[in-house]
């Protein structure tokens, strides 16, 4: 049965290759709609987790509740036993503590003057430490210069260096507060300028060394948060979830100053960010399914009219209107299939060259604090390989299922007249 369909589907393009290059279509706007979401999903995570939240996050419960005006007077003391506590307590994840710091930075002259300043934003974290300098890709992301290695050195993005006419190897000044509240100037020389291709960090930042910034800021053994991450670079949900609620539930302190920990996802509101994104792959795929089961409506609807000569001499030999139906639904289903590996073979070529090429948004990003990538890329998962399938197959068997009703109100005795004409 099936190879008689298939050479009818074969010999007779006019009933075939409208609807499968319509299923065509639609799988290719699948594959790739669901490649480009899964993109920014994934691109979005991994830099709000590297820049800001890490795949879990330890701090205070008062840091926790002010944590957007980086309270460091409300930090982890006694940082350094708490992260060998926590090597020693999760060995399977990278640990990372950071301080995240704001002031002024001020560009002195050859007399020792104010030249320039501006407000920055710095991050502290360990720069000896090649895990750290690899996770946030500092050694690609540099521009001129290297990694701090002496002390009191620094980083600073390369659209700060432009706007204050500094470079490598010019003294800044960092005038800021400590940990208690007071007043403090330190001096640092610029190591390197960076661009990590993301507008919210490009825009102010600088990057320090977590041992100065302690000296600087009067932070002795302090951290503001330590960041956790799986060794694979990948967030799984329910395990942060459930390491987050065990290590919380097992500190024995409840004032201000125990330690908690978050997901990513419970931080900077991406839970219902994630949510939102992971509905419009639904939505996206209802859409398609329902547009193209209508478009393919019509055509079997067109299909049943030229081809009702044919159904007729089927029903009047004899054959069975279920037996009819039942063969036109799998027609449409080989049809679909057909149509959705063609569609999908389309939409992971063009879902490849955009991974590897993508989309630059910086010209719309100009005003965001959203932690996304300047140029965002699609991505090609598991998924990617079998989404087209599910509407490729459902849309022709929908259309064809409706249109061909129309055979169980054929008339048996009209037949023979419809032959006749």
């Amino acid at each position: 049965m099936i190879q008689f369909l298939l050479k009818g589907i074969l010999r007779d393009h006019s009933r075939s290759l409208f609807p499968l290059l319509t299923v065509a279509a639609g799988a290719f706007l699948i594959v790739l709609a669901n490649g480009w979401v899964d993109g920014a999903r994934n691109d979005m995570l991994w830099v709000n987790a590297i820049f800001s939240t890490g795949h879990v996050k330890v701090m205070t419960n008062a840091y926790a509740k002010d944590i957007d005006l980086v309270p460091n007077d409300l930090a982890i003391l006694g940082a350094d036993s708490l992260l060998e506590n926590l090597k020693a307590s999760y060995p399977n994840m990278i640990w990372s503590p950071r301080i995240k710091f704001g002031g002024l930075l001020d560009i002195p002259d050859a007399a020792g003057e104010t030249r320039a300043q501006t407000i920055v934003a710095g991050l502290a974290l360990p720069l000896t430490s090649g895990r750290d300098v690899e996770l946030l890709g500092i050694d690609d992301a540099i521009v001129r210069g290297r990694i701090p290695a002496a002390p009191n050195e620094l980083i600073i993005s390369q659209t700060l260096a432009n706007q204050l006419n500094v470079s490598v190897g010019d003294t800044a000044t960092l005038v800021s507060s400590t940990m208690y509240g007071s007043l403090t100037m330190h001096n640092f020389v610029i190591a390197a300028t960076i661009h990590f291709g993301v507008l919210a960090m490009d825009r102010s930042t600088i990057i320090a060394n977590l041992p100065d910034i302690r000296v600087a800021l009067d932070m002795d053994d302090a951290a503001g948060e330590i960041l956790g991450f799986f060794p694979d670079f990948l967030y799984h949900d329910e395990r942060a979830d459930h390491m987050a609620a065990a290590f919380t539930a097992a500190q024995e302190e409840t004032d201000e100053f125990a330690l908690q920990m978050l997901p990513l996802v419970e931080q900077r509101g991406l839970r219902s960010l994630i949510t939102m994104m992971d509905s419009m792959g639904g939505v996206l795929m209802t859409v398609f399914i329902f547009a193209m089961a209508i478009v393919l409506w019509n055509a079997g609807l067109m299909g049943s009219l030229r081809r009702y000569g044919e159904i007729g001499l089927r029903l009047a030999v004899g054959e069975k209107k279920g037996h009819v139906y039942r063969s036109l639904l799998a027609e449409s289903i080989l049809v679909g299939i057909g149509g959705a590996i063609l569609g999908t073979i389309f939409g992971l070529a063009a879902t490849y060259y955009l991974q590897v090429h993508g989309i630059d948004i910086s010209s719309s990003m100009k005003n965001t604090s959203m932690m996304l990538s300047n140029v965002i890329r699609a991505q090609i998962t598991p998924a990617s390989f079998y989404v087209g399938l599910i509407p490729g197959i459902v849309a022709p068997l929908l259309g064809t299922s409706i249109s061909g009703i129309a055979i169980y109100k054929r008339e048996t005795a009209q037949l023979f007249k419809e032959l006749e004409v």
